[in-house]
């Protein structure tokens, strides 16, 4: 393995260690909190993308906003865990998707999900639920698949150049 490939396994596993802190830090907000986040997050989705949302009158703006955060908090932690794990994957390095490193990161994704919702059990008014961590596997799962991806398309384009010379 050459200098530059262990500095870049090195910088993807400060971006993964990044990743948690990152995780655990959403997970100690409280409900309250948790909520303020979530409904800013939803009102600049809506400001951007619904046009005359703006001009709605309060009632209905805070009514869509409450609608839309459920869905702002689950695709917060599928895409969590998505770069986590694909930070994670990069840190492992180049595999087969059936491998015991894809394996490893798997269960390091499934534990580590396991760990923040025990941890949203003991931060007031959150709750720790199973199907979060079935949903942070599945975004640790696919950010796995992604670097797999990038993987291939790396591989085709060096042997088209290969080819070519």
């Amino acid at each position: 393995m050459t200098r530059s490939h262990k500095l870049l396994r090195v910088l993807f596993a400060v971006l993964t260690i990044a990743c948690m802190i990152g995780i655990f830090l959403f997970s100690c907000e409280n409900a309250d909190n948790s909520s303020e986040t979530s409904g800013s997050v939803a009102e600049a989705l809506l400001n951007i993308f619904r046009p005359g949302f703006r001009d709605l009158p309060e009632s209905e703006k805070e009514a869509i906003i409450s609608g839309l955060q459920h869905f702002v908090r689950k695709t917060a932690h599928f895409t969590a865990y998505m770069t986590m794990c694909f930070f994670a994957s990069l840190t492992v390095g180049k595999r087969r998707p059936l491998s015991r490193g894809s394996a490893g990161i798997v269960a390091f994704c499934f534990l580590y999900a396991c760990s923040d919702e025990i941890h949203q059990y003991f931060v007031p008014g959150r709750a720790c639920m199973f199907r979060d961590i079935l949903l942070d596997t599945a975004g640790g799962t696919v950010g796995i698949l992604i670097t797999m991806l990038l993987w291939a398309i790396i591989s085709l384009i060096t042997k088209k150049r290969t080819a070519s010379s």
